[in-house]
């Protein structure tokens, strides 16, 4: 491999290592957004499960009470309720699923779960840092290897390409 080809593929390596490194930071910072968010949630619920319990109803019972409505008013508000309730409990099955993977692994649980609204905030005020905990260096390294890897099969294959090419013009001119 010449010289140029392997500061190249060095600098592709670092380039991914920085890059898959913010994976945990990225995911810590919007598990933080989900609990500001459960936090929130959870008075609302828990104020509408109290507000039924104090009369005689249980959470379904109360939303099939402004389900069925004849106030377009109230219907609306069950149904809104219905989505924070839903919403609650999607994301703290979420926070869940984060908080008892392995920290290496949380990285995939956002990608397979995220929300799109927290994600997006998170990502708009995500601040990269410096990653030295061990999943952040774990994914420093696959980021490194992948980004190495990936430059030294590119490399590769235009070689191929143009040995063909110059076998190609050798019988063109022969």
């Amino acid at each position: 491999m010449f010289p140029i080809a392997r500061f190249l593929a060095l600098g592709a390596g670092i380039f991914g290592g920085l890059v898959l490194s913010q994976a945990p930071e990225m995911t810590q910072q919007y598990a933080q957004r989900i609990g500001g968010a459960l936090d929130e949630l959870r008075v609302i619920v828990e104020t509408f499960d109290q507000q039924a319990a104090e009369n005689k109803l249980d959470r379904d019972k109360a939303l099939t009470l402004y389900s069925a409505s004849g106030e377009p008013f109230l219907r609306s508000q069950g149904a809104s309720m219905q989505q924070t309730i839903t919403r609650y409990e999607t994301l703290e099955a979420q926070s869940e699923a984060l908080s008892t993977a392995l920290p290496v692994l949380k990285p995939f649980v956002l990608i397979r779960e995220a929300d799109s609204a927290i994600l997006g905030n998170a990502w708009r005020d995500f601040i990269p840092a410096v990653p030295i905990s061990i999943p952040g260096l774990v994914w420093a390294a696959i980021g490194f290897i992948s980004g190495w890897a990936l430059l030294r099969v590119l490399a590769f294959l235009s070689r191929a390409a143009y040995r063909l090419g110059a076998g190609r013009r050798y019988r063109l001119l022969h």
